[in-house]
């Protein structure tokens, strides 16, 4: 017992932090920012409390009865003539009556997990459509407009207007990922070959984290996606902003980073509006600057973070396609004045 003591603490403690864990931050599936978590949350929280009402409702009567039961004595094991008498009759009234509470508690639930399930299933008539790619490890994420000159191509970072619906398409490019923002949806899988869509509709803005919650492949845990709520207006101006090419390097030292990345490997994989680097085998850089990580969330967007990730990226997120690059020191420092003025 003293042994199994302190396995007991130590299994309670990892307990608490994980229910602590789920309960504060970015990725907080109890602090719903959206009308479809929202009611999801409301029907958790029904089913947590009537649970915990019946089993604290079977315990203390298991108590009350082992407490209150006769001794067996010798003449209890005789075989005798079982005769109903009136507490019999009433024994067999409570367990009809618990019987039918059980069955209405049951189809309550029921009808309240419809409620919500149609809840879900409500689509508005007009929303902006968003297009998500998972790749192995990060996403990216297309601002559809009808006019093709519009098109916004992000990487890794989700905008999305406070109070108005979003339409997001999802697709995947080699495996299965499954998108889920706890604070405002619950998760939907991306499958190869076919387009599945979820409506967000946050209502509070704020910064949240997203994460693939299908098991994609060594890097699967640093597969995450920034997802940004703006209020309305500011959503409007970011969008135009992020429609604008890459602002022309104004330094000599950009300037030279400039070329570095364009003779470089790096053309071969990325995109940067208004250069001649229009690859699309890795995330589009096009304003890379203004991203708040790197990596799909590996590491925040800070030079040394991004001097590391150019120079070896395996040693940060092993397995990961991007290649290590072994640039000369005065190379690097001017390819990152160019990749921070990508704003």
């Amino acid at each position: 017992m003293a042994r199994a003591r302190p396995l007991c603490v130590s299994i309670a403690h990892a307990a608490l932090l994980a229910c602590a864990g789920a309960c504060q931050g970015p990725q907080n599936v109890l602090d719903p920012a959206g009308s479809g978590d929202r009611v999801v949350n409301r029907l958790f929280w029904v089913t947590l409390i009537v649970s915990a009402a019946v089993w604290l409702a079977v315990v203390v009567a298991a108590f009350w009865a082992a407490l209150t039961r006769r001794r067996t004595t010798r003449e209890d094991l005789e075989p005798i003539v079982i005769v109903p008498n009136e507490q019999q009759r009433r024994h067999t009234q409570i367990v009809g009556v618990l019987v039918g509470v059980t069955a209405l508690v049951l189809l309550l639930f029921v009808v309240f997990d419809f409620t919500v399930g149609r809840a879900l299933a409500e689509h508005p008539r007009r929303a902006l459509t968003i297009e998500i790619i998972g790749h192995q490890w990060w996403w990216e994420v297309h601002y559809v407009d009808p006019d093709p000159s519009k098109l916004v191509v992000d990487a890794n970072e989700l905008h999305i207007p406070a109070g108005e619906p979003v339409q997001v398409k999802l697709s995947s490019h080699d495996v299965i990922h499954s998108f889920w923002v706890p604070n405002i949806i619950g998760k939907r899988d991306l499958i190869p070959g076919y387009t599945s869509s979820v409506f967000l509709d946050a209502d509070r803005p704020g910064v949240y984290r997203a994460q693939c919650a299908e098991f994609c492949g060594a890097e699967h845990a640093k597969m995450a996606l920034v997802v940004v709520v703006h209020p309305g207006a500011d959503f409007a101006t970011w969008l135009t902003a992020s429609r604008a090419p890459a602002a022309e390097p104004n330094d000599s030292s950009a300037r030279q980073g400039a070329r570095v990345f364009l003779a470089g490997p790096c053309s071969s994989c990325h995109t940067i509006a208004g250069t001649p680097a229009f690859a699309s085998v890795g995330p589009n850089l096009t304003h890379l600057a203004s991203r708040r990580t790197i990596g799909a969330g590996t590491l925040l967007n800070t030079r040394g973070n991004l001097a590391g990730w150019v120079v070896d990226p395996q040693s940060l997120k092993p397995g990961v396609r991007m290649p290590s690059n072994q640039l000369e020191a005065k190379d690097l420092r001017a390819l990152l004045d160019y990749l921070e003025t990508l704003k």
